[in-house]
């Protein structure tokens, strides 16, 4: 057996649960997935991209939906070691990658304030162009329910509202295209136990204007999604249960106890319709 069909047969089988499970459930749950789909999976070269792609060969070639898959690296400025490692990484779990240049980190390299959500913004754009060049009406990304629940913590703590990381998204500024989370349910702790069974090396950041660009499994610095991993690891401690509180914190939002809300075409305010409704709300 080559050393690919192992790493994938231990999706299916030691890690069927933790991770097979979970990702076809949030295919399903959230229908990520039509017949006829022509998926662009986005490969950063981190362990959570690598195994996405895997994910996404096995639902296509065991699933019952017929789609179509591209296999896409964009390279926005990597050093040659870590593009020869995601090449190389490629080839040992064969995974077929199209590989297409950018000068974001150039680009910048430049900005003073706030390089990294530029960069992000960048990089999805150019995602979603050479997705829809090659005739994809789709990206995948690699992110995974611990960053749901970090996402939702940042968004109480720092930026004052109650927000989430969707599972699936329209694109704004590329009509027909969506973006899709296909590892919505899947827990990072299971991605490093599946890495780390594999004996697989991944790139973890290959950002030149940060020091975190070695092969590493967690990574650092003082970012505010590092604070808010800290800060569930603590709560995890208090209450297990926790981190799956705060993801269906937001599946199960009651509009008769938040004070305000919005979208993009109204506001409204408990008070707009407070004395209409009287008595209706038991206290």
């Amino acid at each position: 057996m080559e050393k690919y069909q192992e790493i994938e047969r231990s999706i299916i089988k030691k890690f069927r649960k933790p991770l097979w499970k979970k990702f076809i459930n949030g295919v399903n749950d959230y229908q990520l997935i039509q017949e006829g789909d022509k998926i662009a999976v986005c490969i950063s070269g981190g362990k959570d991209s690598m195994l996405l792609a895997k994910l996404m060969q096995e639902v296509q070639r065991h699933g019952k939906i017929p789609f179509e898959t591209v296999f896409l690296v964009m390279d926005p400025g990597y050093n040659e070691i870590n593009r020869q490692t995601i090449i190389q990484n490629a080839a040992l779990l064969n995974i077929p990658i199209t590989i297409f240049d950018t000068q974001i980190y150039d680009i910048v390299a430049e900005i003073d304030q706030s390089p990294c959500y530029l960069c992000a913004r960048m990089r999805r754009g150019y995602l979603y162009k050479k997705a829809q060049e090659l005739g994809c009406n789709k990206i995948a990304l690699g992110h995974h329910f611990d960053d749901v629940i970090e996402t939702i913590l940042m968004g109480m703590l720092y930026g004052g509202q109650i927000q989430t990381m969707m599972p699936k998204l329209h694109s704004t500024n590329h009509p027909g295209m969506q973006l899709i989370r296909p590892m919505y349910l899947v827990k990072e702790a299971d991605i490093i136990a599946w890495k780390q069974y594999n004996d697989l090396q991944f790139i973890q950041c290959a950002c030149r204007l940060t020091e975190n660009c070695t092969l590493c499994d967690n990574g650092g610095g003082g970012s505010k999604r590092q604070e808010m991993k800290s800060l569930i690891k603590k709560f995890r401690q208090i209450n297990p249960s926790i981190e799956m509180n705060i993801f269906r914190s937001v599946h199960n939002v009651n509009l008769d106890t938040i004070i305000g809300y919005h979208n993009k075409e109204m506001e409204y305010n408990f008070l707009d319709d407070y004395d209409k409704k009287g008595g209706s709300t038991p206290c």
